[in-house]
């Protein structure tokens, strides 16, 4: 919808809208970004930026072309002017080949508000605003969790909320922490029921209105 503003939600296949019991991939109105933009209607453009497997500024060995930090600037290029931009990455950094601490992962968060703060993809050529989410809590060990290489990624995984806080306020951005209000259905451990979704939304919805420009 012309004229309205412009949200860009950026992550992984839990923005891809990944289905945690059959692996397809849930409908437009059930993944997150589909339902922001019902809550938003009238107020916003919401455009989903989901890739499954997406990293924050890694190159996954198993699966190229998922480093977030190599296409977020084209990305943002490409859907420009943007108001906000809502980042929700970190959960394909626990995996264990890429050998990471929580901080570690954090500060590949941290990268990527940096370089969307620096884009010049906002309004009149300025920055947007960034919406730093946490990622959703991990479930219950399973041997897709294993099979997928996230086998001892808890410990850290319960870290990430506090580091992405901090990251957030050293950038000047907002922040939300996902793993308070959200865990991964235990049909894989990693990826959110559709209930989930739903609830994310509505926190997202929440934190993300205060950011619009007034109209």
């Amino acid at each position: 919808m012309p004229g309205l503003p412009v949200v860009l939600c950026y992550g992984d296949s839990n923005t891809h809208g990944a289905d945690p019991a059959t692996g397809n991939r849930f409908p437009l109105d059930v993944r997150w970004p589909g339902v922001l933009a019902g809550l938003l209607e009238g107020e916003a453009r919401v455009i989903e930026e989901g890739l499954n497997g997406r990293t924050t500024v890694r190159d996954d060995p198993y699966s190229p072309g998922r480093n977030g930090l190599v296409y977020l600037v084209p990305c943002l290029d490409t859907h420009a002017p943007i108001d906000v931009v809502v980042i929700m990455l970190g959960t394909n950094d626990l995996k264990a080949t890429f050998g990471l601490a929580a901080s570690d992962i954090a500060a590949g968060a941290a990268t990527l508000v940096d370089a969307a703060l620096l884009s010049g993809c906002g309004p009149d050529g300025g920055a947007p605003q960034v919406l730093l989410v946490a990622p959703p809590a991990l479930g219950a060990p399973s041997d897709l969790m294993e099979l997928w290489g996230f086998e001892g990624a808890h410990e850290r995984n319960s870290a990430l909320p506090r580091l992405y806080r901090t990251a957030a306020l050293n950038a000047g951005c907002a922040f939300l922490d996902a793993a308070a209000i959200v865990t991964a259905d235990p049909a894989d451990g990693v990826h959110l029921a559709a209930d989930a979704h739903r609830t994310l939304a509505h926190a997202i919805a929440g934190a993300v209105r205060p950011l619009l420009p007034s109209r």
